[in-house]
Parts: C-alpha cells; structure tokens; sequence
C-alpha cells in the first residue's frame, strides 16, 4: 500500500478543487493500490469531503481525513503562537500541516509521499514510492533543479537561509513533493518544534515549511531526481512545451490555454467533481467583471494618452526581439523611432534620443523593468506622462496587460 498526504486549509471552501485535482491524477496514473491521508482543518467542507470520497471511490482507492484542529490542538496552537506570521501571510496555516503528518499517521505507517496540492502527478506514483531513504529524514528535489527559473544565484539574497550561510545554495530543497520517513521524524518530535521556534525567531526567512525544513535537514536528506517536482513556469521558461512523465509543481494557476502545461492541469480539473455548473457560471461572471475593468483601464489610458500626444510624435522603447510585434500592434510609421532596449548601452542610448527631441516626442516604453527606467529618467528631470510613459499599459492579453486571471481561479 502507498501512502500519500496533502494538507488542506479551505477558508472559502474553494482551494478544496487544487487538492482534488492533484489527487485525481495520481489515481489516474497508478495502477498500484493508494491510500490518500487528508489533513485537514474545521474549512474542510461536506460538500468537499464527499467529493474527496468520490473521487478515491472513482478509481476503488482510500482516503482517510484528520481534523488537526481536533486531533493535534495544543500543538497547532503552539505553532501559530511561534509563527504568528503564519495566521496572515499569503500561505496559510495548512503550510504547517505536512509537519504534523508523522504524529497523526498510525504508528504502523513507516513511510510516507507528501504533495502540495498544487501538484500533478503525470507519473505512477510507485516510481517515487520506491525511492529507499535508508536513513535519511525525507527526500526532495533541489530547488536550483526544482524550480531553476526563480532560483539564481543572483536571488540568493532573497533567502535567508543562503545568505545567512545556514543552508548552502546547492542543498536547498523544495517542500512541494517529500518522501518522509516517519520513523526518523516521529523520534524527531522536538527537533522539529525548535525548527519552528527558530523560524518565529527570523521573520524575515521568505517561506515558512520548507525554510524550517531546510533549517533543520538540508544537511542530510536524499536528493531526488527533478522529474519528481519540476515547476511549470521553469518548463515554459525554457521553451518546452510537451508534457513529460513527471510531477508537475504549478504554483500560479491561471486559466490560460495558450500553455500547454495550464491546459494539461485544466483538463485534469474538469474531470473532478468540482467543476461543475456552478463553477462555469462563477468563470462567465468574473471574466465580464474583469473584461469591464480592462475596458474602462483601456479607455481612461485613451484619453489620457490623446491629451498627452497633442502636436507630439511617438518613439518606442523596445527589445529587438519584439520589434516586429510591436510595430504590428501600435501602427508604427516609416520615420517613427525605435531605441533597441537590449545592451548596457541602451539606457543611455535612451537619454540621448530623449534629449535630442527636446520634449517634441513621447517615448513608449516597453520593458518589463519600467520603474528602474522611470526613475533613472525622472532624476535627470524627464517626467513621466509628459515625456515617456510605460507602453506595456496599452498591451492586451498576452503581450502584458493589466489582466488579473487571479479571480477566474478563485470563482472555480
């Protein structure tokens, strides 16, 4: 029997469908018989729970549900009461949960594969079952691995761990898939609960499980191979667009079905229980919400753009690899110019074309690092809305609009 974990806290009853999907298709990948522990809290739902049920029963699979709130009281509240950062940061309190998990598991469970429930397995999970720890703690993928497209060295200065000198930049490691052995941690009991006292020690480590996690064993766990937690956003970063047997880590979910990896978990979710009329209805609701939104933006950015040209002509701030679209969609004319935004040079080449017009041209920016161009400008007395403005405002879609797909996810 395999054994895997998720923990859940649902406090709009609408991230229960992230922890379905994931685990429908680890059902849908395994041939081998599974047993799902949920653990969850008092935001666990019914309505969820029956859809749990129903999914497991689907594919003649187990799950079986833990209320921490009940089960592990004192101890949830001692680790809220060290963290109290937890109760309002943008992970919840359920973040802490997969360190409860070896307590809560019957003590005959020695080993266990921990998921982050926005995870998609498109692997037999038995592959990542059979990983034998020996003696170590847990295993994990390298985030450098992991999660290679956020994880520079360049950022190391954003984690606390690394910049301190606590956790070396190779060793750390991704809490979003585990191989646990419970064994190991059920004797580490204490240890695990200094981990937790040391993070509300240091608010300024930027995550809250892995960063105790890796606190605690990034000396002395098995690395995994990346095929076991491979983050989406690195995938399309490097220009890969067919789907692997891996794990998929997918973070940031939007339904956006020019990618081909948001499309594959889509269609994962639209076979679960959860996507149902109720959940159409709420997406047809919140696009018309947000279409207006953009419409309005698009409109007072118009007029205020008409105002700001009169008897001026435009320049174009831009990469060379997007010259060709941009020409396309602003209509630029023969004797318009154009700045290539790709060298040391380019800012520089900036502020004398800028200077050169003599406040006769309004520069269109077009690069994603706007501010630190806008205040370089605005030191040296070029205003913004008078002599540039960020052209990326004017962008629809998927060349990089305002559009905020976050509420489409949440009205699933």
């Amino acid at each position: 029997m395999i054994h895997a974990c998720f923990g859940l806290h649902d406090a709009t009853g609408r991230y229960s469908k992230f922890t379905g999907t994931a685990m429908f298709s680890l059902f849908d990948n395994t041939k081998s018989d599974v047993t799902v522990h949920i653990l969850h809290d008092n935001t666990l739902t019914a309505d969820n729970r029956d859809k749990f049920s129903y999914v497991a029963g689907r594919y003649g699979q187990c799950v079986k549900f833990y209320n921490v709130e009940e089960l592990c009281a004192a101890k949830l509240a001692e680790m809220i009461r060290l963290v109290p950062a937890v109760k309002t940061a943008r992970v919840s309190v359920g973040a802490f949960y997969r360190l409860l998990i070896p307590q809560i598991l019957p003590s005959e469970i020695k080993k266990c594969i921990y998921l982050d429930s926005d995870t998609l397995i498109n692997l037999d999970i038995q592959e990542l079952w059979e990983v034998e720890l020996g003696d170590k703690p847990l295993a994990a993928v390298r985030e450098m691995e992991a999660n290679a497209y956020n994880y520079k060295k360049s950022d190391a200065s954003k984690k606390y761990l690394l910049n301190a000198g606590l956790v070396a930049y190779e060793d750390y490691f991704n809490s979003g898939v585990l191989v646990m052995n419970l064994n190991y941690l059920r004797a580490a009991e204490e240890l695990i609960m200094s981990g937790i006292k040391w993070r509300g020690e240091h608010p300024q480590c930027n995550c809250f499980d892995q960063d105790i996690c890796n606190y605690l064993f990034s000396k002395n766990y098995l690395k995994l191979p990346v095929k076991f937690d491979r983050f989406i956003c690195n995938e399309t970063s490097q220009g890969r667009t067919q789907i692997q047997n891996v794990i998929y880590h997918c973070t940031l979910l939007t339904p956006d079905m020019n990618n081909p990896f948001k499309r594959f978990w889509m269609s994962y979710f639209m076979k679960t229980p959860w996507f149902e009329a109720k959940t159409i209805g709420r997406l047809y609701e919140e696009f018309l919400q947000n279409y207006s939104q953009l419409y309005n933006a698009m409109n007072d950015s118009l007029v205020q753009l008409s105002a700001l040209m009169s008897g001026k002509t435009r320049a174009f701030f831009v990469s060379s690899a997007h010259v060709e679209e941009i020409k396309k969609f602003f209509f630029i004319r023969e004797g318009e110019e154009i700045i290539i935004a790709d060298t040391e040079e380019s800012v520089p080449n900036l502020v004398y074309a800028m200077g050169k017009a003599q406040g006769r041209k309004v520069f269109f920016l077009l690069v994603p690092n706007f501010s630190a161009i806008s205040d370089i400008l605005t030191q040296i007395d070029f205003a913004p809305g008078r002599d540039f403005i960020n052209g990326m405002d004017f962008i629809p879609g998927a060349q990089g609009v305002p559009f905020n797909p976050y509420g489409l996810i949440k009205a699933m």
